[in-house]
């Protein structure tokens, strides 16, 4: 087996595990799951953000982010709009109250991830990060991954 199977089986596995606990936390605190918080920072994020940019951002299918947008519209966390360059799709907003529910939620998520990823000393965190950011952005330029 080579060196990169095992490193791949780890991130994997971190990932996973800090996704569970950091999700576990904020839906306790905030009643918010990771995954609607990760929704909700990118509409907030993107300026005119369409499901779209949601799919080009965490390479998921379009039905899967549709269904997402529109459980936040039922909760009433956020709201789709007439896009005015094309009448065909929509522009997503935050409500007020999503815009609330994402400020309570970044402190939450950033001291989970602090005390969830304290025992790697910060150099290494940094290069950790720098790895993967260049790993990343070669993925995503290549568009690995993406849904069929």
């Amino acid at each position: 087996m080579s060196h990169v199977t095992p490193a791949f089986v780890d991130l994997v596995r971190v990932e996973t595990r800090l996704y569970n606990a950091v999700s576990a936390r904020l839906r306790a605190e905030q009643g918010v799951s990771l995954g609607q918080f990760e929704f909700l920072e990118i509409i907030d994020r993107v300026p005119g953000c369409r499901v779209l940019d949601i799919v080009g951002e965490l390479a998921i299918t379009v039905g899967a982010v549709s269904k997402a947008v529109d459980r936040l519209v039922a909760a009433g966390w956020c709201v789709r709009a007439v896009n005015p360059q094309d009448r065909r799709s929509s522009v997503l907003r935050l409500t007020p109250e999503g815009d609330r529910r994402l400020t309570a939620s970044r402190p939450v998520v950033e001291s989970a991830l602090a005390s969830l990823t304290e025992v790697v000393p910060p150099d290494d965190l940094e290069r950790i990060a720098s790895t993967l950011a260049v790993l990343r952005a070669h993925l995503e330029e290549g568009s690995h991954g993406r849904p069929a």
